[in-house]
């Protein structure tokens, strides 16, 4: 190849467009979504009673707390990609889910008998709530460190963080209808733990991989 046409290949390869910000989240999300079902379905699947359990508020509430924190953190973490992001504007829906999980304990507490508290903490399903959101979590939060790689994060732990957050969004979502702790006292503990531990990873991951 000589001169003039090796100017006219890299002349090429930048006119190539890569693919859009827009185009990478979307695929991250689809994606996340998809393995976090997989994940879901071969490991262990919905409760058997889930139609019963479906006839009742706390069952359900498990998923609105849920898809609040995947949906808030999500749309953090996309904004998270761009240096100039300010996330302070953002900081009202993040506290979403966790207002309302706040606000559905202290009803709990005020529903229930104080007896009752710590069996409903406890529940039947910690160690099993504290395995598999992680596991379910792992492959979206992989993905979504992936899609920050193509954005420019000027506070990459930040970022990390705000990616975990997603992912156990997601997970808590899916093993919400596994779970048969349906008590807000269950879940403002165990699936807490859960989520910070893949907001953790996605903090140590960011720092290794996430770099502009």
């Amino acid at each position: 190849m000589d001169t003039n046409d090796l100017i006219k290949a890299l002349a090429a390869d930048n006119r190539r467009p890569g693919l859009s910000m827009n185009t990478v989240w979307k695929g991250a999300a689809a994606g996340a979504i998809l393995l976090a079902a997989c994940v879901f379905f071969i490991m262990l699947g919905p409760r058997a009673d889930i139609a019963a359990a479906a006839e009742t508020l706390r069952f359900l509430f498990k998923f609105v707390v849920a898809i609040a924190l995947a949906a808030t953190a999500f749309a953090a973490v996309r904004a998270a990609a761009r240096p100039e992001a300010d996330l302070r504007r953002l900081l009202p829906y993040l506290a979403t889910a966790p207002v309302l999980v706040a606000a559905s304990v202290v009803l709990e507490l005020l529903a229930v008998p104080s007896d009752t508290w710590a069996t409903r903490l406890i529940g039947t399903n910690s160690l099993v709530c504290l395995t598999f959101i992680p596991l379910i979590g792992l492959a979206p939060l992989a993905l979504f460190l992936l899609a920050l790689r193509h954005g420019a994060p000027s506070r990459a732990e930040l970022s990390g963080a705000l990616a975990g957050l997603a992912a156990g969004g997601i997970a808590a979502t899916f093993y919400a209808a596994h779970c048969p702790d349906d008590s807000p006292l269950f879940v403002a503990t165990w699936y807490t733990i859960a989520v910070l531990i893949l907001t953790v990873l996605g903090m140590i991951g960011a720092r290794l991989a996430v770099r502009w």
